[in-house]
């Protein structure tokens, strides 16, 4: 559970340490704001993604499942910088799938915390491979840090793209290759 009176606290400090008056008018609901955004985007929790993965189907579907393009929004560990962009989220089933708009809930969930961009393309391959027990899964990452556009190296228009692997989409080339092709497919159109 987050803090807010402890983070409302926390913020007029660092509006007062930067030589700001935290009660002009700008500025002077910003503590409270902050606080309430925190409450938000530090909301996730790996146990409320499992069970958004609970209710699933028996299905004898044994081929790729493939949601790409899912947006989603998360906070650096380092700088507290927020890093944002797409999830490409594959499984093929092995007797069991979810509704689709379960994965992008997954995502969301997951992107949830303060983080790196690497921990948590394998949060969400691993809270899938458990939950679904797939034949595999592959996720890819693609995202933009505001710690490098802001700051440091400045360079905006960057992307980290991670990806994880699991199951066939490791251990058979076929499976992995198709997975890339579908994911990056839309870059030729």
């Amino acid at each position: 559970m987050v803090d807010q009176e402890r983070i409302k606290k926390a913020i007029r400090e660092i509006i007062e340490a930067i030589g700001e008056d935290p009660d002009r008018e700008g500025l002077i609901r910003t503590p409270e704001r902050v606080a309430e955004m925190y409450a938000d985007i530090f909301s996730g929790t790996e146990e409320k993604a499992l069970e958004e993965l609970s209710v699933g189907f028996q299905e004898p579907h044994s081929e790729m499942v493939l949601v790409r393009d899912i947006p989603f929004y998360s906070m650096c560990e380092h700088h507290f910088l927020p890093f944002f962009g797409k999830a490409h989220v594959g499984y093929i089933p092995k007797g069991k799938i979810v509704g689709l708009s379960k994965i992008a809930r997954v995502v969301d969930i997951l992107s949830r915390k303060p983080q790196m961009q690497e921990r948590l393309t394998s949060k969400v391959a691993d809270l899938i491979e458990k939950a679904l027990e797939p034949q595999g899964v592959g996720i890819v990452l693609e995202a933009e840090h505001m710690c490098m556009v802001m700051r440091g190296v400045k360079k905006p228009g960057s992307f980290v793209v991670t990806s994880a692997l699991r199951g066939v989409f490791r251990s058979r080339i076929e499976t992995r290759s198709e997975f890339f092709s579908l994911v990056f497919s839309s870059r030729n159109r």
